[in-house]
């Protein structure tokens, strides 16, 4: 796998990060604003789409955001939702985003992401 390439638009402000560029990928809407691109065949990601990136990555008083993503996987099968989760724990993912569970009781588990810092400065993107 090649080192990622990421790109950030300031007008659009949406960040993208391309693992593996030009290859054929399905596209799995995490949230409203995060767009993970996968190979199911090889079970591995293709890019990531961060739509309004500098709202999504900014910090609160309470520390970084998280966003839940069990609505946009609600709509996949078990099998694409376990493929999704392992990539999610892989990287070169798992560089970007921060999968964690927000535990609404014993029995009641939310998968959530969060964005990671990224390496870079934006104003050299």
């Amino acid at each position: 796998m090649n080192k990622a390439s990421i790109k950030y638009d300031e007008v659009s402000d949406t960040l993208t990060v391309s693992f593996e560029p030009g290859v054929p990928a399905t596209g799995i809407e995490l949230t409203e604003h995060i767009l993970l691109r996968i190979s199911k065949t090889e079970r591995k990601a293709i890019s990531l789409v961060v739509f309004e990136y500098s709202v999504l990555a900014q910090k609160t008083a309470m520390g970084t955001r998280s966003f839940p993503i069990e609505a946009g996987l609600s709509q996949l099968s078990h099998e694409l939702r376990e493929i999704v989760f392992e990539i999610l724990q892989q990287k070169p993912v798992s560089d970007f985003l921060y999968l964690s569970a927000y535990t609404l009781s014993l029995v009641e588990i939310t998968p959530i992401i969060s964005l990671q810092p990224i390496p870079f400065a934006m104003s050299e993107v």
